[in-house]
């Protein structure tokens, strides 16, 4: 029989369902992170039948859970994971601070240690002038804490 003339399952024609991806590199967490994804863990297993969508949210949290590497932030004036910098961008004072990939909310002021702008801040101190996005001087740094 032709291959055109044969029935096809109905799960052949739904969306594949693929796992949320696992951000690369270490998952560096504060204490702060460390709770929202306990949170998230603990509202997904509280759900009394849980669909598809919910039940791959859990493997992601779970694994982000087993894997959470919970960092203190820096002591110094140097910035690092965990750190709040204020500086001056453009002519504009912003302040945010150094977190891990699911903490982060660039609207509340949580920028990703992977973010370029996190990462141009790392190691910086109070009075520094940095390079960003192909300008030298382009951040001056106002403090760190």
């Amino acid at each position: 029989m032709s291959v055109a003339f044969r029935r096809e399952s109905d799960d052949e024609h739904l969306e594949p369902k693929f796992e949320l991806p696992i951000p690369p590199g270490p998952n560096l967490v504060t204490a702060r992170g460390l709770a929202l994804i306990e949170e998230k863990v603990a509202a997904l297993e509280a759900l009394p039948e849980p669909g598809e969508p919910q039940k791959r949210d859990l493997r992601y949290w779970r694994q982000r859970l087993a894997t959470a590497q919970l960092t203190p932030a820096p002591e110094g004036d140097e910035a690092g994971f965990g750190s709040r910098v204020a500086f001056r961008l453009n002519g504009a004072e912003r302040e945010i601070q150094i977190v891990g990939e699911d903490e982060a909310d660039p609207h509340a002021g949580l920028l990703a240690l992977s973010a370029p702008l996190a990462q141009a801040l790392i190691g910086a101190g109070e009075g520094d002038r940095l390079a960003f996005g192909g300008r030298p001087e382009a951040i001056e740094v106002l403090r760190v804490g």
